[in-house]
């Protein structure tokens, strides 16, 4: 027992001198450097600013969760989460300079000017003259025995012989003929009637004194042309029968044409008829040609929100083919002469309903800040801004639409979230959103089941089905452009500079090219959101100069194309959904393809076979 009682008298002198001599207090503190410093609990509440440390995956950006652990998607350790640049405000993000070099990012000091270009551009197209269009018309009834003209696009002179009918009508009056013509002596009136029949059906006088000598009556009788011009329309066949006044042939003299242009209601004030225009064409690349407006529409398209303007063009050496693509620019706008801030026409990204810019926030760091902004006259290539910018500001004028989706993949205001909130939801995975979650942070799994909601507007999480009432016409315009995109795909597979340049100018030419007017409610609605996203960045991928510039723009093209073809359907073909994991710095990225051999436009050659197919959208048929 003694032994003991030493040992515990040891135990209880060794705890009193620690308590001396490290002293103390219920708070865990501790000294160092001669300053008194809290103990951590064990976990991270915040860094040095002050801010909460939230971790994230690394593979799927949109887990933030304020504990370190396991993502609740695949599994991989969080890794803290990047913090922001110190006075940066909620709506400002920053940028890695790697990101600016890839997308060529390139800014503009913006400061009060004059518009120096007063020209005002219209897009238009060329359209047959209605007033030089013709119908050629059966002038009596029968059966054709012959068609002359057998083509649409043949050249027809005036005098032409285009068709042969039976007429029993026809025989029978030149029957009339023969009998009145032997009594003209004693019934003048008679033969001059029976004459003037004839005339009434077209016939000339020397065909009908060629029947009256003869003395012998025609089965078949020909048809001449009575107009010059290009056979536009064939509307009949050998064998048909034909009623007075039927058309046989469209015929349009193409020696003047109309230029159809469309000008937006904040232009309408600035033209009038009688004003030159000057028109160029991509088949004339060089060539310009001065026309009069002649003609300005009283009635808005309420659909486009344009008015047409009709330019006459003469055409006698046959340049001009309806259908062709043509600019007019009016020189010569009057000018307010008022100081006006103006920006390119590529720093703006527009919507339908705003437009926004993207403003450089501080001159050392690449920190960017969404800006909306009213606009103004349009001059060239130029806008005039009304407000939301001031002078000096510096905006982004090259790779805007690069900024933007960093901007979204951030969780941060941009084109298509103007609250905020990432709106690109991987394709096939509908409700899954790739943005931060900017509204209170949720817990993993509840995130996982619930998903996390982007703007109604942009749509990118629902799917929809709009094939039973899609027009053969718009399903024609979209497999252009899905056989353009296809064709890009391969090129970048390849790697190919040549094929990748001429495929994405393709697809800004086949998107272009569609026609939504013959769309209605729900499914024009649907495509007019998709077209503005596809639009930009196929531009941006044709403007790229390097593969991977090109590569990073077919991602966020590809997002809404896919939405866009489960929406209407893929054609007669049936198409993949691909993906690949380690694609877009290892964040994922989705592409359609026409095969289920994955072939990676994101990767290089020894690694094109990366990836997985995530679905598959049945075809049309």
């Amino acid at each position: 027992m003694k032994k003991y009682s030493i040992y515990i008298g040891i135990l209880i002198g060794g705890l009193v001198l620690g308590y001396f001599i490290f002293g103390g207090d219920s708070s865990d503190k501790t000294m160092k450097g001669g300053e008194t410093t809290e103990m951590s609990d064990g976990h991270d509440h915040g860094n040095e600013n002050g801010e909460t440390q939230m971790w994230t995956c690394s593979m799927h950006p949109q887990i933030m969760l304020p504990e370190p652990g396991d993502c609740p998607i695949c599994g991989m350790d969080l890794i803290p989460a990047e913090q922001g640049a110190g006075g940066l405000t909620t709506d400002q993000f920053i940028m890695t300079e790697n990101a600016l070099a890839l997308a060529n990012i390139q800014t503009t000091l913006v400061g009060g000017s004059r518009i120096e270009d007063n020209t005002l551009v219209l897009s238009g197209k060329v359209m047959e003259n209605e007033e030089l269009n013709a119908v050629q018309v059966s002038y009596f009834a029968g059966r054709i025995e012959k068609l002359y003209v057998n083509f649409t696009g043949e050249q027809v002179n005036r005098g032409q012989l285009l068709a042969t009918i039976y007429s029993p009508e026809l025989v029978s009056a030149q029957q009339e003929l023969l009998t009145a013509a032997s009594l003209k002596e004693s019934q003048p009136g008679l033969y001059k009637a029976v004459r003037n029949k004839l005339k009434l059906w077209k016939l000339s006088e020397k065909q009908i004194n060629s029947i009256e000598s003869s003395g012998q009556v025609k089965e078949n009788f020909p048809v001449y042309a009575t107009v010059s011009g290009t056979v536009t329309e064939k509307m009949a066949q050998e064998g048909d029968y034909v009623k007075q006044g039927q058309p046989i042939y469209k015929i349009a003299n193409l020696s003047s044409v109309w230029t159809m242009f469309d000008a937006y209601e904040n232009q309408i004030a600035e033209l009038e008829e009688g004003q030159e225009i000057s028109i160029t064409t991509n088949a004339y690349s060089g060539k310009e040609f001065t026309a009069k407006i002649s003609f300005i529409d009283p009635v808005l398209n309420t659909a486009s929100r344009t008015v047409m303007i009709r330019a006459s063009l003469p055409n006698k050496e046959g340049l001009f083919k309806p259908g062709m693509f043509v600019q007019g620019k009016v020189r010569g706008i009057t000018k307010d002469g008022n100081e006006a801030i103006v920006v390119p026409q590529s720093a703006v990204l527009w919507t339908g309903e705003r437009s926004v810019v993207y403003v450089k926030a501080q001159d050392d760091e690449p920190v960017f800040e969404h800006r909306e902004v009213k606009l103004g006259k349009s001059r060239g290539d130029q806008y005039e801004i009304l407000e939301g910018l001031q002078n000096g500001d510096q905006i982004v004028t090259q790779g805007t639409f690069t900024v933007d989706a960093a901007a979204q993949l951030k969780g941060k205001k941009s084109m298509m979230s103007p609250e905020g909130g990432s709106t690109n939801s991987m394709p096939g995975m509908p409700g899954m959103n790739m943005g931060g979650e900017t509204k209170g942070q949720m817990d993993g799994k509840e995130m996982i089941q619930k998903g996390q909601v982007g703007t109604e507007k942009f749509l990118e999480g629902k799917a929809y089905d709009f094939r039973n009432e899609t027009p053969k016409a718009f399903r024609q315009q979209l497999n252009a452009v899905i056989h353009a995109y296809l064709s890009l795909k391969d090129g970048l597979v390849q790697a190919d500079e040549k094929s990748t340049s001429r495929y994405s100018s393709e697809l800004v030419g086949a998107l272009q090219n569609v026609d939504d007017n013959v769309l209605k409610g729900d499914a024009k609605a649907f495509w007019e959101e998709k077209k503005s996203f596809l639009m930009q960045h196929a531009k941006l991928c044709k403007e790229a100069s390097t593969i991977a510039g090109k590569r990073e723009n077919f991602i966020y093209l590809s997002q809404p194309l896919i939405k866009v073809v489960e929406a209407y359907g893929p054609g007669d073909e049936k198409l993949y959904v691909d993906f690949c994991p380690m694609a877009n710095d290892n964040k994922g990225a989705f592409w359609l393809s026409a095969n289920q051999e994955i072939q990676n436009p994101f990767m290089p050659a020894d690694m094109r076979s990366c990836g997985e197919v995530k679905q598959e959208i049945a075809s049309n048929k």
